[in-house]
């Protein structure tokens, strides 16, 4: 399996390579040369298999540079009922007939990113021992992914970590899991600014190659083939249990809530493949850059003044990095054409309209796209609602896409909506929606009274690099 660059750099690469690297040199991002296709015999397969095993089979197919036998023990290791609490890993919760909630955040830090990043701290682990190298990993995070990542990559061998933050803008909980580490490996940079501030300086830092490569700089950003990847396994797992509850062998629809794109592009991986989805149903909240292009065609970037401050702040972006690289297929994979949309017109007007492109008008039909958006009142009230009708209590991004989940339902095709993190860790909207707290899972007892290690900068790219190079010295 080899990877190419969405901008049409001529290199081609294994994925050992891309794991470490993240960005292309041309400031692309990687996807394999074509994707695997699965047939209804290699479903039948797969139907049944412990959550390992399923990773193992979907990963091998993408990962040829990693012996099979290391693989598997790779993936035995990172997905245990140990780490994430069930043996399915990914349970199906029931609420209405065909309506699913798939919980994807028992992990170590309560939501989504855990699924990706265990497996990734352990592939960093393993491929950098293997080298006989270090790796300093520069991250953005707009609330979950920092944690998520931090927690994987603690007092691994051979790994530092430098996340960046919207100083002030995740919540009180997001804020404390990660700043209360004192791990000499980790460190936390709150920047001045929103997280599309954070994401470009990491995208900034890793354009410059030559300090990349003096400093080994990777990313754990869903920029990262290898955290995308991994995500597409728990389509396949949600698929399986649906089906099985459902009793036939059905196509099923997802919603995901998606800020950032990396979540539900894994979905759309996933459809490429052939897994059997009808429907791809991204959920935004006000920060709606992703749901206005999937309803016009265009895609407006917004500016630092124009994201708003809400109460799913995890889709506080108005930069989908990996949106770049469901566009690569949707215009044929027509790298140059890529490039001018996201290097040139994205620069010269902070936009590009696909509106008139023959294949925007069948973003549906071939794609399976949908969207829709929410506002802090469907929060508020969705999460009242789900409480009051099942007894489950659900975070204000879950909400999102519960919301819009209901907004596209079809008769006789289940829809899983896929869960982001635990309430908890956005106990204010619940509060306001429920009039209690939410549960608080056993070792987060007062967390935020930790003390904290964290570092205030401005967002500033040479002041992130003067940091970064002092740190390694």
């Amino acid at each position: 399996m080899l990877y190419l660059s969405t901008r049409g750099h001529p290199d081609r690469k294994r994925f050992c390579e891309i794991l470490l690297e993240g960005l292309a040199p041309d400031g692309g991002l990687y996807l394999p040369e074509s994707y695997p296709q699965i047939d209804a015999a290699t479903l039948a397969k797969w139907r049944d298999l412990p959550y390992h095993e399923l990773a193992f089979e979907i990963l091998s197919l993408y990962i040829d540079d990693v012996p099979a036998d290391d693989l598997k023990a790779i993936c035995r290791k990172t997905y245990t009922q140990e780490v994430f609490g069930t043996k399915e890993i990914v349970p199906l919760k029931r609420l209405d007939e065909g309506f699913y909630l798939e919980a994807l955040s028992n992990g170590p830090t309560l939501a989504f990113k855990d699924m990706a990043m265990q497996l990734l701290g352990n592939l960093f682990e393993y491929e950098l021992a293997r080298r006989g190298e270090e790796l300093n990993i520069l991250g953005a995070t707009s609330g979950d992914t920092g944690s998520a990542a931090e927690y994987a990559m603690r007092g691994k061998k051979g790994v530092r970590v430098f996340m960046t933050s919207p100083n002030g803008r995740m919540s009180p909980f997001q804020q404390a899991q990660m700043f209360s580490l004192q791990d000499a490996n980790i460190h936390n940079l709150a920047l001045d600014g929103v997280f599309d501030d954070c994401q470009d300086i990491v995208k900034a830092v890793s354009n410059d190659l030559e300090f990349k490569r003096k400093y080994r700089i990777g990313t754990v950003n869903s920029i990262n083939w290898a955290r995308l990847v991994a995500q597409v396994v728990y389509y396949f797992a949600g698929y399986f249990q649906a089906t099985r509850q459902a009793n036939a062998a059905s196509k099923v629809s997802f919603t995901v809530p998606s800020g950032n794109f990396g979540n539900i592009c894994a979905g759309h991986v996933a459809r490429m493949m052939g897994l059997p989805i009808d429907t791809l149903v991204l959920a935004t909240n006000e920060n709606n850059v992703l749901d206005e292009f999937f309803r016009t065609g265009v895609y407006r970037v917004r500016t630092a003044a124009d994201t708003h401050e809400t109460s799913s702040p995890s889709m506080d972006i108005s930069k989908a990095s990996n949106f770049e690289r469901f566009v690569f297929d949707l215009v044929g994979r027509d790298a140059p054409r890529l490039k001018s949309l996201f290097a040139d017109q994205i620069a010269a007007s902070g936009q590009f309209d696909l509106s008139r492109d023959p294949a925007f008008a069948q973003i549906r039909a071939r794609f399976g796209f949908v969207s829709g958006s929410s506002t802090h009142a469907d929060r508020v009230a969705t999460i009242r609602d789900t409480f009051k009708r099942f007894g489950v209590t659900i975070d204000t991004h879950t909400a999102d896409g519960v919301k819009v989940a209901r907004e596209h339902l079809t008769p006789g095709v289940p829809m899983i909506v896929l869960e982001t993190a635990l309430p908890i860790k956005f106990a204010a909207t619940i509060v306001e929606a429920l009039g209690h707290e939410p549960q608080r899972p056993a070792g987060f007892a007062n967390i935020e009274a930790l003390p904290r290690r964290v570092t205030v900068l401005p967002a500033d790219v040479q002041v992130v690099k003067s940091f970064i190079e002092a740190h390694c010295a």
